[in-house]
């Protein structure tokens, strides 16, 4: 890989009650939405952008003792999958589209079970600087 950096961040929290959360962190810190997907909202969390919190309704999450995602976001999703493969990474599987939220991504762990998510956002849904993805 030519350029290791990513275009952007996003950290996933799951919570319990997505109003609470959703004045918590909109209403008390005053974070701008940049998308709401239903069960889960995204806000940015730094001036500029380039920083994210996403939190979603808690009952989608499997395995609550690993409550959290650390997504990346890049218009390379196949060459970051093909690219970790090579390094040895096991992937659970290929990239895919999830239309329920509109990206295509890929899961994987970190050495501590931490999930890794590698994803682009599909359309015109997230407009924060990346190119748009012809479906």
């Amino acid at each position: 890989m030519e350029n290791v950096l990513f275009d952007q961040q996003i950290t996933f929290i799951y919570v319990a009650d997505l109003e609470v959360s959703r004045s918590f962190y909109e209403d008390i810190f005053q974070f701008p939405l940049v998308l709401d997907q239903g069960s889960c909202r995204i806000v940015s969390t730094i001036q500029g952008g380039g920083g994210y919190l996403g939190y979603c309704q808690g009952e989608k999450l499997i395995d609550q003792s690993k409550g959290l995602i650390f997504a990346l976001v890049t218009t390379k999703v196949d060459e970051w999958y093909v690219y970790l493969q090579s390094r040895g990474v096991e992937i659970p599987g290929p990239p895919k589209k999830n239309p329920d939220y509109g990206i295509y991504h890929f899961f994987l762990r970190d050495p501590d079970g931490y999930s890794l998510e590698i994803q682009q956002f599909l359309g015109s849904a997230w407009d924060i600087g990346l190119a748009e993805v012809n479906d």
